[in-house]
């Protein structure tokens, strides 16, 4: 058996370890392909020129590579001084080594002293380039004011070239793992492949010009990603760089705009259309700006460019539209990441969730383990203790234990029955028999006094310590039960829901509504959850006006608007979060009194919503009256609410709550607990009644009590609780009340008639005013005295209508609901 689970395990690690050579293998190869893209990008960028005489792309280019990719650095000077050498101006070749060395020197002396930052690379970047050039200019032509100001100039364009750089290289070096770019870093990317470009003047292929041709190209890509707006954006960046490269390029700049325009605005018509824009677009302003032999070379690097355009691999064109905002490439790569995430997540909390659950059973296993030692044992043990210490000296010991030793140990047995039922007794209750036989019955019975109290000490402890481990193991479970319904519900959310997002999309655009945007979390029944971006007009409201009783049609069910904010990156965007709308509204009141006219009442109450389509009226009753009830009583309801708040089983949030009440105190304190959980939705209603007073409904003319036969929390520690589920309906009244109030007829009455014919007495609609006036009568029944703590909660269940709901939006289909995987 153990021979061929090794061999299993042999098996694992092996292909294990293939996978991972094989994972490395592909990451290598991947990576050599984009390093001899950079190293390519660096040959150009050091050949690339402005103005005939500046060559700032060099040094901004290695300084980038040095914090990016170290290990190209050696390559990436290499290539940068070759393509120096076949530059415009070939002597600059020598300042752009210096140019680097000198950079290198400052950064490692950086090292040395603080720890080096990317940050500081412009600036290091601006300092080696003007006084690399301000040296070569004093040591051979002299210095002067032009030559200050271009000094200057070429300086501060490193250090711009080198904080774009910065932005956009990231993009070829595998270091970005995040596919949504910012709308600045987009314009970085084309300001590097417009420079890389500019590396390309002055090569041609017979009478194509290479740069006009790589120019249109990069025109096509973006303009067909992105449309329009980055067809544009692309053409004056590229035109503006070639202009400065070659001035008698300068008209290239509207060319090669209004051509990414006219490409982008015929984006729907796939690649052939935004061919044909970007041809259409430089033939008209060629006709306007050039000759005949121009125009037809400017046409024939246009054909060029789309020829190549059309031979593009659409994998190309899908990694850049990843990266280009509001594609549906980037939309869908953020919608993986996000489905990734949440999948690790709900992941990682079930594993959490099983660890907490694996915590509570051993807890648990402990506590059974830990059992108190059976009855023989424990007075075995108390009896070797006694005699220990009274018998170890006497001289008829060996008489006693030896030579009648079940008679001996009969007389010890019940006499530590006696001083267990009496712990207080007397030498004079001792019986006569044990008198004679015993020569110490006053030392015997005085360590048999002491040892039952340390054995009562030890017992209360144990029981301390075991009911702290319930607890513990208690609230561990709980835990365990939270985080996997957080797992499901993240689970739940990550299921995909495009289908249903576009009819909701189209439905919306078809009232004319500008939507951005619409995430589907949940179309759960009774938990719908819908976020929705859209373009707000202030003071119109569209949302509870058109959206919500749309939304409402769509689903089949009534949806209100959960939460509203606006969007702080879009002006004039709001996001807004749309869910089911509660069937059922509650409307509270309460009214209480304290004992003999005091300020502060042992009794405490509290209503909350939940969040999870539950209502909780909770009122409780500490033990006495004034602060110390009023503590416990406000301890029981807060604990309570925090539980159930967090989605704790609803028993198991009262045996913690007993549990702590327990534990806090060595004294005997206890509190009642009522509590109502309305569902919203169904108006279903839980009574969680422990050691509570009955509750009653009134319906109409009829009134029917709420009872339930539980202890209150804080006397045992196996608390069995009775849950009690009455379904409510329109128009329901729930009272409830402490013993103060239900006590008040006294006990020649029967309370629960004597309190259902007042009940049914009072005609008040609103929960406050009904509560004022059962309380009244209450009092007055006992001519104004308050003989204990009074309060009562009254709550009204009503039908809940949105506002808006009755609009109805004609001819739209139903949206048709996932099936709920379990």
């Amino acid at each position: 058996m153990s021979s061929t689970g090794s061999e299993s395990t042999r098996k694992l690690r092996a292909s294990i370890k293939a996978a991972f050579n094989e994972n490395r293998l592909v990451q290598a190869v991947v990576g050599k392909k984009w390093s001899i893209l950079l190293l390519f990008m660096a040959f150009l960028l050091g050949r690339a020129m402005i103005l005939d005489e500046l060559a700032p792309f060099g040094v901004a280019i290695f300084a980038v590579m040095y914090f990016l990719r170290r290990e190209l650095l050696l390559w990436t000077a290499v290539f940068v001084a070759a393509g120096s050498l076949f530059s415009a101006d070939p002597v600059h070749t020598g300042y752009v080594l210096a140019e680097m060395v000198v950079f290198l020197l400052m950064q490692k002396g950086v090292e040395r002293f603080q720890r080096s930052d990317i940050s500081y690379a412009p600036a290091m970047v601006f300092m080696t380039v003007f006084f690399v050039q301000m040296f070569a200019s004093l040591s051979t032509e002299g210095m002067s004011w032009y030559t200050l100001m271009m000094i200057g100039v070429e300086a501060l364009l490193s250090l711009i070239l080198t904080h774009i750089f910065l932005q956009a290289l990231p993009v070829f070096t595998l270091t970005r793992k995040n596919y949504s770019l910012k709308n600045e870093e987009v314009i970085c990317l084309i300001i590097l492949l417009a420079s890389v470009m500019t590396g390309t003047v002055g090569w041609t292929a017979g009478s194509l010009t290479i740069e006009h041709v790589l120019s249109r190209y990069l025109i096509l890509l973006f303009a067909f990603v992105g449309g329009a707006p980055l067809g544009a954006s692309v053409g004056v960046v590229s035109g503006l760089i070639l202009s400065l490269a070659n001035s008698s390029a300068i008209y290239q700049m509207s060319l090669l705009a209004f051509a990414g325009m006219l490409a982008g605005l015929l984006r729907e018509g796939r690649r052939m259309a935004v061919a044909f824009g970007m041809l259409l677009g430089t033939s008209i302003l060629s006709v306007y700006l050039g000759n005949q032999s121009e125009i037809m070379s400017s046409t024939w690097e246009s054909v060029a460019a789309a020829a190549l355009f059309l031979m593009t691999p659409r994998g190309v064109i899908e990694m850049l539209a990843k990266y280009v905002p509001g594609t549906q490439e980037n939309l869908k790569s953020q919608h993986d990441y996000a489905k990734r995430v949440r999948d690790v997540t709900a992941h990682r909390v079930e594993q959490f969730s099983e660890v907490f659950r694996q915590l509570s059973r051993s807890f648990k296993q402990i506590t059974v383990d830990s059992q108190p030692l059976r009855k023989e044992e424990e007075v075995g043990h108390f009896m070797n203790s006694v005699a220990e210490k009274s018998c170890a000296t006497c001289w008829k010991r060996q008489q006693c234990w030896d030579e009648r030793f079940y008679q001996t140990y009969k007389y010890m047995t019940d006499m530590m029955t006696e001083v267990e039922l009496n712990p207080g007794m007397s030498r004079k209750e001792l019986s006569s028999e044990w008198k004679k036989i015993c020569i110490k019955p006053d030392q015997v019975l005085g360590v048999m006094q002491q040892q039952y109290h340390m054995y009562k000490n030890d017992q209360h402890w144990k029981r301390q310590i075991m009911d702290s481990r319930q607890l513990v193991a208690d609230q561990l479970s709980g835990v365990s039960q939270v985080m996997e319904d957080l797992a499901k519900e993240i689970k739940r959310e990550g299921q995909e829901l495009f289908m249903q997002e576009e009819q909701i999309r189209s439905a919306l655009e078809e009232l004319g509504l500008s939507i951005h945007s619409i995430d589907i979390i949940s179309l759960d029944e009774g938990n719908v959850e819908i976020e929705i971006i859209h373009q707000y007009t202030r003071g119109f409201d569209e949302c509870r006006k058109i959206i919500a009783p749309l939304l409402s049609e769509i689903v089949g069910e009534h949806i209100a608007v959960k939460e509203e904010q606006p969007l702080e990156r879009k002006e004039g965007y709001s996001t807004v979060v749309f869910g089911s709308a509660k069937e059922f509204e509650v409307e509270t009141g309460v009214a209480g009194a304290a004992k003999g006219g005091d300020l502060l009442s042992g009794d405490s109450f509290s209503t909350i919503e939940l969040g999870n389509g539950k209502f909780a009226v909770a009122l409780s009753d500490g033990m006495g009256n004034g602060e110390r009830a009023r503590a416990e009583s406000s301890a029981a309801l807060s604990i309570l609410q925090q539980l159930l708040k967090s989605g704790m089983d609803e028993k198991l949030a009262i045996k913690s709550v007993n549990s702590v009440l327990m534990l806090r105190s060595s004294d005997e304190v206890f509190a009642t607990v009522d509590v109502a959980l309305i569902d919203l939705y169904s108006a279903n209603t839980t009574f969680m009644k422990i050691g509570s007073t009955p509750s009653f409904i009134k319906r109409g003319d009829e009134v029917f009590p709420v009872t339930a036969n539980n202890l209150p929390v804080g006397i045992l520690q196996d608390l069995d609780i009775d849950l009690v589920s009455v379904p409510l309906k329109h128009g329901d009244v729930l009272i409830m009340m402490t013993d103060g109030i239900y006590d008040a007829p006294g006990h020649a009455v029967n309370k629960e008639l004597w309190m259902k014919r007042v009940i049914s007495e009072i005609e008040a609609d609103h929960p406050q005013d009904f509560a004022d006036i059962l309380l009244e009568r209450v009092v007055r029944y006992h001519h104004g005295e308050i003989y204990d703590d009074m309060t009562v909660m009254v709550a009204r269940v009503e039908k809940f209508q949105p506002e808006w709901a009755t609009f109805r939006t004609p001819h739209v289909q139903r949206i048709e609901r996932p099936r709920t995987v379990s």
